[in-house]
């Protein structure tokens, strides 16, 4: 790899201002804070434009469809992952049988996950399964170190923790490498050696222009853009790919864009492929979509260590309806699935189409009422919490350290011949 001496001209692609919204906007979206004051939440049309990706069509689902050979996952037939970078060229290079790799992360904040953390992993096991390619999966213990009151150890314990989650999830330890910052950081030298090349073709103007950070952030901020970065460019990982330069497929929440949009001008001029992305909407808060479901407030998220009591008090007690304020009004003028959380939380993890269209138009009706609603939001929600547990309870540590050891993941290249 070729360093690029010259670094103060570089013109960020796509969209040159702060991943935050402006002050005018309703919305404020930047990787670590996520609110709106509409009771719909993010408008992603406007967020779409402010950063300047683009649709997930009806027409590219169905070209996604042809290229894969079967439906895709619900999570985009709904649109809950709605947006996406270069997606085109992507499939583009599955056609003529080039492979490319998945690259997803998890930034651990508490001990256990929680639901809408599924979310990007559910999608990310589709398309690794789909496509059969291998994946790394990033834990920025080193992030949340900086960006929360956590010592470095308590990072580095819930980044194990957190793993164990996500391995519970089913991911092919064949074809799948979880690592962690601060221990991969000094296992790999040339994952080091990749965040310098990047860190070189930002200036610090542009990254304060990116990210928003101000004179009083400590200085670790500022340079870790560029870890999280730096798994975009496949010779981070010398024993899978060894030096060859792969496409990158980046699912994730449109809350972690910024990042890529910085990776997407420096990497073609490292000698790499432009990542590819598909973007997630935010998993509703239990209190209503103006903000997303977080970590650091246990009544606002359902925790993948919920019992299914707790589920169920959570659901009853804090999920923001989209009913009416009596149930004359309700059965007059019907329920606003939009705003109501026991639906949006349907929306995700009811698997049965034509049964979330049922419960839809009976909630618009008036006919279901929100506490049937919640109802059956609990009832879903319970079988898939208590189902993980059992998986994870599955995880022990020597099978954590299976995927967290660095090694050769089972692919091959180009399995057929360009067309």
């Amino acid at each position: 790899m070729t360093d690029v001496p010259e670094v103060e001209n570089i013109k960020l692609e796509e969209n040159n201002g702060s991943s935050t919204s402006a002050a005018d906007e309703e919305d404020f979206v930047d990787p670590w804070t996520v609110t709106s004051k509409s009771d719909t939440g993010v408008d992603y049309e406007k967020l779409i434009k402010r950063f300047g990706c683009s649709h997930i069509d009806d027409a590219l689902i169905q070209r996604l469809e042809k290229v894969a050979g079967k439906p895709v996952h619900p999570l985009i037939r709904r649109g809950i992952f709605f947006s996406h970078r270069d997606l085109h060229t992507l499939l583009n290079m599955a056609e003529a049988g080039k492979k490319f790799y998945l690259y997803t992360g998890r930034g651990p904040s508490s001990e256990s996950m929680h639901l809408g953390h599924l979310v990007p992993f559910i999608v990310t096991k589709w398309l690794q399964e789909t496509f059969d390619v291998p994946l790394v999966i990033q834990l920025t213990d080193d992030e949340k170190t900086l960006w929360k009151d956590l010592t470095v150890e308590q990072s580095m314990r819930m980044a194990r923790e957190n793993a164990k989650d996500i391995i519970a999830i089913g991911f092919d330890v064949s074809k799948t490498f979880i690592f962690a910052n601060l221990d991969y950081m000094g296992r790999c030298p040339a994952f080091y050696q990749n965040i310098i090349r990047i860190q070189k073709c930002v200036t610090f103007n542009q990254v304060k222009g990116i990210f928003g950070f101000g004179d009083s952030d400590v200085i670790g901020k500022i340079g870790f853009p560029a870890a999280q970065a730096a798994p975009a460019l496949s010779t981070t990982f010398p024993f899978i790919f060894g030096n060859d330069k792969l496409p990158v497929l980046i699912p994730c929440a449109i809350d972690q864009d910024p990042y890529f949009r910085m990776t997407r001008d420096v990497s073609p001029r490292l000698g790499f492929p432009k990542p590819a992305l598909i973007h997630s909407s935010f998993f509703p808060a239990l209190q209503g979509a103006k903000t997303k479901m977080s970590a650091s407030d246990v009544n606002s998220a359902v925790f993948l260590t919920d019992t299914p009591k707790q589920i169920k008090n959570k659901v009853n007690k804090h999920a923001f309806s989209g009913g009416r304020p009596t149930l004359e009004e309700h059965r007059q003028f019907g329920g606003n699935t939009d705003i109501d959380v026991s639906f949006q939380l349907l929306r995700f993890f009811l698997l049965d189409d034509d049964e979330l269209e049922r419960i839809r138009i009976a909630y618009t009706k008036g006919e279901l009422l929100s506490g049937e609603i919640k109802k059956i939001a609990i009832e879903t929600l319970q079988p898939i919490v208590a189902e993980h547990q059992v998986k994870r309870k599955d995880v022990t540590d020597e099978i954590l350290e299976q995927f967290m050891t660095p090694r050769k993941l089972n692919y091959e290249i180009n399995t057929k011949k360009s067309k």
